[in-house]
């Protein structure tokens, strides 16, 4: 009896010693495993996954063109295909509304590449993540002013590229938008019995935007308040509480 349980313990043991040796005889470990029945997933192809990525982008699935693109990235770094996935990365968290991790993506495109011929679009869409950020009128300004900084950067790289005109109008509007805050800010002072702050304001910001839609007013009411004048009306009836868009400028007010 014992004799027979070695036996089978033996026959047991054999063959799991044989397939365990099976891989380091020469045989590939897909091999290996296809002989047993199974079949490996192989990764998807640096081509294969720039097609999809793009072809997600095309169709407005940014999500999942994000995630092609990262993997492409990650599987394939030194691929002919990282450079269009770094920038198709960026693009679609732009997209999606991811500004701040868009931003970061176009700096770093722009530090690893900046040779690159697609340096003027990504200047361009660095400056306009910081604008699709700019918010109400009585909120931060700090994205108004980084999309003036960006947008004015990529001029003066590139004044006579293909973003010249929408670089200029969007500038004149993020402008508008801290000319109208200053305002506010004036407003506030001048309904609250801060006389003199309300006149500083009013200083500055006829001193830095006098080009803006709101100068006419601010001027009007800086007068008033120097004549001893304080008119005491309603400072929200006017306030726009949305960025104008820059196609809708008239060409008068170009």
């Amino acid at each position: 009896m014992k004799t027979l349980l070695l036996k089978h313990k033996y026959l047991f043991i054999c063959p799991m010693v044989f397939f365990l040796l099976l891989p380091l005889t020469g045989c590939s470990k897909d091999k290996f495993y296809s002989s047993l029945g199974f079949r490996a997933k192989s990764p998807e192809s640096v081509e294969a996954l720039a097609i999809k990525g793009l072809d997600y982008y095309e169709r407005g699935k940014y999500n999942k063109a994000k995630q092609s693109f990262e993997t492409l990235l990650s599987r394939y770094p030194f691929s002919e295909y990282s450079l269009l996935a770094e920038l198709k990365a960026a693009d679609s968290n732009f997209y999606m509304g991811n500004y701040e991790e868009a931003v970061l993506l176009y700096m770093d495109f722009e530090e690893r590449h900046p040779t690159n011929e697609a340096i003027p679009y990504v200047m361009f869409q660095i400056a306009m993540s910081y604008y699709k950020q700019i918010d109400t009128i009585d909120r931060d300004v700090s994205n108004a002013v980084n999309a003036i900084y960006s947008f004015s950067r990529q001029l003066r790289a590139f004044p006579n590229s293909a973003y010249q005109d929408e670089t200029t109008a969007r500038i004149k509007a993020a402008r508008n938008f801290l000319a109208n805050h200053e305002y506010y800010v004036a407003s506030y002072y001048e309904r609250t019995g801060g006389y003199g702050e309300a006149e500083a304001r009013l200083e500055y910001l006829l001193n830095q935007y006098p080009e803006s839609t709101i100068s006419p007013k601010a001027a009007t009411l800086l007068d008033d308040l120097k004549n001893g004048q304080a008119p005491g009306r309603s400072m929200f009836g006017w306030l726009p509480k949305k960025l104008p868009d820059w196609e809708k400028l008239t060409p008068e007010e170009e």
